[in-house]
């Protein structure tokens, strides 16, 4: 993080005339780095140890800041914990571990074109979307029941 340019997060809060504190630019960094989906609290822990007065709060203020402005996006994945990830950044979905929240970004070309053809028989042309899979790995011994599939059709199918 000693790097003299600025990180991508950082970039955006300049190219909108927003104000860039020193601690802004710690959070806007480590936002940057991010690999992952965190949400305030591990924000601040990372922040914290690259600057030790950055408070939570700053941090809360600072995320509801960047949201607002269109930098952030908010993700909810059901575990009573708001995730942050860069906003406008390349078209992904996420498949979400729900025994240990581990979240997976991934791209499926049928999944895309599907969701195209049935917004078309619909009469309607897609805009967006977002499609979040939750679901237990294959080999954690958690098997659904066809009782508990919520996939199943009322049918049987």
């Amino acid at each position: 993080m000693g790097s003299d340019l600025p990180s991508r997060i950082e970039q955006l809060c300049q190219d909108q005339g927003m104000k860039m504190t020193g601690q802004r630019r710690v959070i806007a960094q480590v936002l940057s780095d991010a690999t992952d989906h965190p949400d305030v609290e591990e924000l601040h822990r990372r922040a914290v140890a690259v600057d030790a007065n950055i408070s939570i709060a700053t941090v809360y203020r600072t995320v509801r800041l960047f949201e607002e402005s269109g930098i952030l996006e908010r993700l909810d994945f059901g575990d009573g914990r708001a995730r942050y990830e860069e906003a406008g950044g390349d078209h992904h979905d996420h498949l979400i571990d729900i025994n240990s929240s581990r979240v997976i970004e991934f791209h499926n070309s049928a999944i895309e074109a599907l969701q195209e053809k049935i917004a078309a028989e619909h009469g309607y042309r897609l805009v967006g979307h977002k499609l979040e899979l939750y679901g237990v790995p294959l080999d954690s011994g958690e098997g659904v029941t066809d009782d508990e599939n919520p996939a199943e059709d009322a049918d049987g199918d």
